[in-house]
């Protein structure tokens, strides 16, 4: 519970959870001040704000939205203050635009950036969603915390994610081992999402008992996925024939989301990529979405953001 005990002075019930929202020796306090031209003074569980009368306002907001996610998550990053000063500055009347998240068993996610604002509100409201977006967007990742997020809550039975097995400069044949250790590299990523979100163990049970399943797109061949929440990453490397046969596997209470990366395709040139055919022959139809990401949205690394741009340039 919070306070709102005078214009400029807002209290928190919980010293546990402000502790986490404060950060390590007020570190958190630090940015907000530096942000939004305010000067905080913490006393027990009191925090006093001076500075400019929009500015306190933006303030207040800002401290209770990042209480909130100290409920459910361990430590509190920069970029999670500065995405929240961000939507609270451009929505002044509209406080908790920033509340559009995702629930997984090992943490809460929030979008950073508009486009992901965007991404995460096609995601919870269509069935099939095309994601377009440079590395470093956040595409997979979303995607994979959601179906993590509908499969714990019983809404989904199983998850597929699936990849095409394309080559960047390497040849798979020339990889030790069998097809699986062969393709495992490819699918790292997605490993990496599911470790975010899930225990280790938690993950790898439920890929033993086939909740979860990983394969190539050729495995996907003749079958129809209900109740499931499948996946195709890296779907610019894929054939035009390859992304009918993906799409069309789509089942009774099941959803569908597509990334790629236009400008990193994989094929040899005299190929079409299937992401393309599809965004030509599939963006008329109204259920289904198509989610733009650019530059803007890359949340890896500020220099990630820089190198993008150099290229898209």
């Amino acid at each position: 519970m919070i306070k709102n005990l005078e214009k400029n002075i807002i209290e928190f019930e919980d010293n546990s959870i402000l502790r986490i929202m404060l950060g390590v020796f007020h570190k958190n306090l630090e940015i907000i001040e530096k942000e939004l031209r305010v000067s905080l003074c913490t006393r027990g569980n009191i925090i006093s704000i001076n500075g400019g009368i929009e500015n306190i306002l933006i303030t207040k907001n800002t401290l209770s939205e990042l209480y909130e996610r100290a409920k459910v998550s361990e430590i509190i990053e920069k970029k999670d203050i500065e995405s929240i000063i961000k939507n609270m500055k451009k929505n002044k009347k509209n406080n908790h635009s920033s509340e559009i998240s995702i629930t997984t068993p090992k943490k809460k996610i929030w979008p950073h950036t508009n486009g992901q604002t965007k991404l995460i509100k096609e995601i919870l409201n269509k069935k099939i969603i095309f994601v377009i977006g440079p590395a470093g967007t956040g595409k997979t990742f979303i995607a994979v915390s959601h179906a993590i997020s509908m499969l714990t809550s019983g809404l989904v039975d199983k998850i597929v994610i699936s990849r095409p097995a394309v080559e960047a400069g390497e040849k798979l044949g020339f990889l030790p081992g069998d097809l699986k250790e062969k393709i495992d590299p490819y699918l790292r990523p997605i490993y990496d999402s599911f470790d975010e979100n899930l225990p280790k163990d938690k993950v790898m049970k439920l890929i033993e008992n086939q909740k979860i399943e990983i394969a190539p797109i050729a495995y996907l061949r003749g079958r129809t996925l209900n109740n499931s929440y499948i996946i195709l990453d890296e779907a610019q490397n894929t054939s035009p024939i390859q992304m009918k046969m993906f799409l069309t596997r789509l089942g009774e209470n099941s959803k569908m989301v597509i990334t790629g990366d236009i400008t990193q395709i994989d094929l040899p040139s005299k190929n079409k990529s299937g992401l393309i055919d599809a965004i030509n022959n599939l963006k008329k139809i109204k259920d289904i979405s198509f989610v733009y990401l650019t530059e803007k949205d890359v949340v890896r690394h500020p220099l990630v953001q820089k190198i993008v741009k150099a290229y898209d340039k």
